[in-house]
């Protein structure tokens, strides 16, 4: 974990890069899709919408209340309703899920703990290059 800061505008240049966005994705569903079947389980998905505190949920709540907007969440994404995500629908969902916080959180910086191998750290990185292009 580290200490970073960021605001709306270095996610959305991420999301945008299609490049550096779809290598990261593709990175992401493989290291999340724990038994290699090339899709997402409610259960495997879960573990990056809590990395990624999509509810922002930081004090005590019902576990199964939370479970629950996960649930539904999921199930916004899986758009063939098959039970899982592909790799499209996963790309798909974190594209909006990205572009939905860097629209929250504007264009002032704000002062996160990122995990390190996370899309918003990601994110800080994919900028600090573009920072040190000529």
């Amino acid at each position: 974990m580290s200490v970073e800061i960021l605001n709306g505008a270095t996610i959305a240049g991420f999301v945008e890069d299609e490049e550096a966005f779809n290598s990261w994705v593709k990175k992401r569903f493989a290291t999340l899709d724990e038994d290699q079947d090339g899709v997402l389980s409610y259960t495997e998905m879960m573990k990056e919408l809590q990395c990624l505190r999509v509810f922002g949920i930081d004090t005590k709540t019902d576990p199964d209340e939370v479970s629950t907007l996960y649930f539904f969440l999921f199930l916004q994404f899986d758009r063939d309703s098959n039970g899982v995500l592909d790799l499209e629908e996963f790309k798909s969902a974190m594209k909006r899920i990205m572009l939905a916080m860097a629209d929250g959180l504007g264009l002032s910086p704000l002062q996160m703990i990122l995990e390190d191998d996370g899309f918003l750290k990601k994110a800080i990185e994919w900028e600090s290059t573009k920072l040190l292009l000529p």
